[in-house]
C-alpha cells in the first residue's frame, strides 16, 4: 500500500464494524496509537470494542465519556480515551494523554481531532461516517507512518485505495 492511500471499507451492521476492529486489534502491539473520528453514534466505541477483543482484552468495553480514560487489561493493555467532553487545551493537558502514550499498551483515542499536537506524528487514523442505510458505515483508514502502512497492508490485503470491501 503506497503512502497516502486511504482505503475505505463499508459495513452494514455494528457487528461488521466490530469485526474490522477485531482484525485490527490482532495486529496491534504496545506503543501503537489509533485515532478515531466521526459523528456521535457513528461507531467509534463499537470499533474500540473490536480492537480490545482482537488485542486479547476480556473486559467489557463501554464509552469512557464520563471517566475519559478506561484501561482494558490483556496481553497488551488497551487504553481507551474519549475526548468528547474535552474542549479546551488546558483540560487536555490535565488529562495526562502524553503520559498515557508512554505506557506499554495500545492507545485508542475517540474524538481524536481534539487531541491536536498531543497525538504522535505516526499513528493510524480511522474515520467512521454514516452510510445510506441506518446501520451502514463507511470506514476510512489513513496510515501516518511506515508501521501503520504495513499494518494496513496486513489488515486489508488487496483492497485498493478508496476501494470497497464488505465487513
Amino acid at each position: 500500500m503506497a503512502a497516502g492511500d486511504r482505503p475505505t471499507c463499508h459495513t452494514s451492521a455494528a457487528d461488521e464494524t466490530e469485526a474490522w476492529g477485531r482484525r485490527l486489534g490482532a495486529l496491534l502491539r504496545a506503543g501503537d496509537v489509533i485515532a478515531l473520528s466521526g459523528d456521535l453514534g457513528a461507531g467509534k466505541t463499537v470499533m474500540v470494542r473490536g480492537i480490545a477483543a482482537g488485542a486479547g482484552s476480556a473486559g467489557r468495553v463501554t464509552s469512557p465519556t464520563f471517566t475519559l480514560i478506561r484501561e482494558y487489561p490483556g496481553p497488551v493493555p488497551v487504553f481507551h480515551v474519549d475526548l468528547y467532553r474535552i474542549d479546551a487545551p488546558p483540560q487536555l493537558d490535565d488529562l495526562g494523554l502524553e503520559e498515557l502514550l508512554d505506557r506499554p499498551g495500545v492507545t485508542v483515542v475517540e474524538w481524536a481531532e481534539r487531541a491536536g499536537p498531543l497525538l504522535p506524528p505516526e499513528h493510524l487514523w480511522i474515520s467512521l461516517a454514516f452510510g445510506a442505510g441506518a446501520d451502514d458505515r463507511e470506514i476510512t483508514f489513513t496510515a501516518r507512518g511506515r508501521r501503520y502502512e504495513e499494518m494496513l497492508e496486513r489488515l486489508i490485503p488487496g483492497l485498493q485505495a478508496r476501494g470497497e470491501d464488505r465487513g
